[in-house]
């Protein structure tokens, strides 16, 4: 697909675009593994990044053949992620966003937030790092029907950003994300986030590795 010839939204991913939070997540996940007595492989978890963590679980239920309440373990992943969260001082956005983000509100753009995380997760994070000044509306994949690779939240996205989809971009850093953003026919950057070098990009538009290079061509 083309880049817009003019771009006037642009729909943010959350997880590996704004903030690097992968780890985190990756260790609250792996906490609540070890507390369930399940050994989830590394292939296996590469194939839930970017899915809601609802998501992730029923998968995990029903390929392990748990009998567990997949809300439960949601509830109990977020407990540990809201530890590490709290705690983890080193967490910080990811280099060069914050520039991108003040970047594209300053040409009068309008910004969207399409992300897996809950809400409560997103509010936590806007909130730390003051973001909701900048953006228009923010959608959680938790609160839809089915999460990222489906197409919906990149479809609301556009809706809410009040934009038709040829001009709109998505930004994402997973294959789920991107395969999202295909579906929704939405021109979709993959963002090389070092923190993910299990996922391939390998269906983006176009792939990035510094936001000083996206910069310049939004």
């Amino acid at each position: 697909m083309k880049l817009p010839k003019e771009i006037k939204c642009v729909i943010f991913d959350m997880d590996g675009v704004i903030i690097d939070s992968e780890e985190i997540h990756k260790k609250a996940y792996y906490e609540t593994f070890n507390a369930i007595g399940v050994d989830v492989s590394d292939d296996l978890y590469k194939t839930l990044t970017g899915s809601s963590t609802i998501n992730a679980f029923q998968r995990l239920v029903k390929h392990f053949k748990l009998d567990l309440d997949p809300e439960e373990l949601v509830l109990n992943k977020r407990k540990r992620y809201v530890n590490f969260f709290e705690n983890d001082p080193t967490l910080h956005l990811v280099k060069g966003v914050e520039g991108l983000i003040k970047h594209c509100y300053n040409k009068g753009l309008t910004l969207v937030l399409a992300s897996s995380s809950a809400m409560v997760n997103i509010d936590r994070v806007f909130n730390r790092f003051n973001l909701n000044q900048y953006f228009t509306a923010k959608i959680s994949g938790a609160d839809l029907t089915a999460s990222k690779p489906n197409p919906e939240i990149f479809e609301k996205a556009a809706i809410l950003g009040k934009t038709p989809k040829d001009n709109c971009i998505v930004i994402e850093d997973s294959d789920n994300g991107i395969k999202a953003a295909n579906d929704a026919n939405i021109f979709v950057f993959g963002y090389k986030n070092p923190m993910a070098e299990d996922q391939t990009l390998e269906n983006a538009d176009f792939i990035i590795n510094n936001f000083k290079r996206l910069q310049k061509m939004i």
